[in-house]
């Protein structure tokens, strides 16, 4: 009868663990969105005020590039605006005495026109009278085509100097080293002192607190989850130890891959997954590279 019972507990004992399943639905591998900063000008970095795993905010400056060259650049271009400035005519005193003048003429013209038309006056006065102000009629058109063309030459000048000195304030812009959102430092790549070029990466950030899991599930999982849905996502710190996290499935591939060979799936004997990722707002504990998993009730 003992050895009756006996048997009995461990076929009880070996049926319930056949029997547990699992508490999760797929696994991977928490991510956050990186971004490499790197330098947009050449010269000397004079300052990068930033450590790995520093926290620093959106559009916050945390070096500089020497601006020495520019600011002279600038310098230089508002000067040469300046003098193309006090070059431009002042039309309407050019042309004050020769619109006099031909006032004047057209009184005389007017003057001549009635004394032939009352007999005083030979036609040949009205013909001179005319043809003066027919000559200073020509000359202010003549006068007034040069100084458009010298004022439309020197105002494309200028426009041409707003466009550097423009140029140039957006490369003393970019000279301040700024982060392009808000996150932890990843790695450090430069250091005061260091000439840097363009395209020179200076360090790499992410966003930790907004992060994900990239996990991978078989095409029968496909019909449990779908994109915007709620789903439990458990830290994996091993021996055991979890931590869970609501997370919001926010991308299923449209493509299958072949199962990648660090992944394991609740269908270990399918041949291709899809990759999903689950966001979830991180507390801190969360670290990029670490195991977690996903479960979908």
């Amino acid at each position: 009868m003992k050895k009756v019972l006996l048997w009995a507990s461990a076929a009880s004992l070996l049926l319930a663990c056949g029997s547990k399943e699992k508490e999760y639905d797929a696994t991977g591998v928490f991510e956050a969105t990186e971004i490499t900063v790197s330098a947009e000008q050449s010269g000397t970095l004079l300052s990068l005020s930033i450590s790995e795993g520093d926290n620093i905010g959106a559009q916050q400056e945390v070096g500089l590039i020497d601006t020495t060259q520019l600011w002279l650049k600038i310098e230089q271009a508002e000067a040469t605006k300046t003098v193309y400035q006090n070059q431009k005519p002042d039309m309407e005193k050019q042309i004050a005495a020769t619109r006099q003048q031909l006032a004047k003429a057209r009184q005389e013209q007017q003057r001549y026109r009635e004394l032939v038309g009352d007999g005083a006056a030979p036609q040949k006065m009205l013909d001179d009278a005319t043809n003066q102000v027919a000559v200073l009629q020509r000359q202010l058109d003549a006068q007034v085509s040069t100084l458009s063309t010298q004022l439309s030459t020197l105002n494309a000048q200028l426009s041409t100097v707003d466009v550097q000195v423009s140029q140039l304030r957006d490369q003393l812009r970019k000279c301040h080293v700024t982060a392009p959102t808000k996150g932890s430092v990843l790695e450090k790549y430069a250091e005061q002192g260091e000439f840097v070029a363009p395209g020179k990466p200076l360090f790499k950030m992410a966003d930790t607190e907004q992060m994900f899991i990239r996990a991978y599930i078989t095409s029968t999982q496909l019909q449990q989850v779908k994109v915007g849905q709620s789903v439990k996502v458990f830290a994996d710190y091993g021996n055991g130890q979890k931590k869970e996290y609501e997370g919001r499935v926010t991308w299923i591939s449209s493509r299958s891959e072949f199962t990648p060979k660090t992944i394991l799936t609740d269908d270990e004997r399918a041949d291709q997954v899809y990759a999903m990722k689950v966001a979830i707002k991180n507390d801190g504990y969360v670290k990029i590279g670490m195991y977690g998993e996903v479960a979908f009730k």
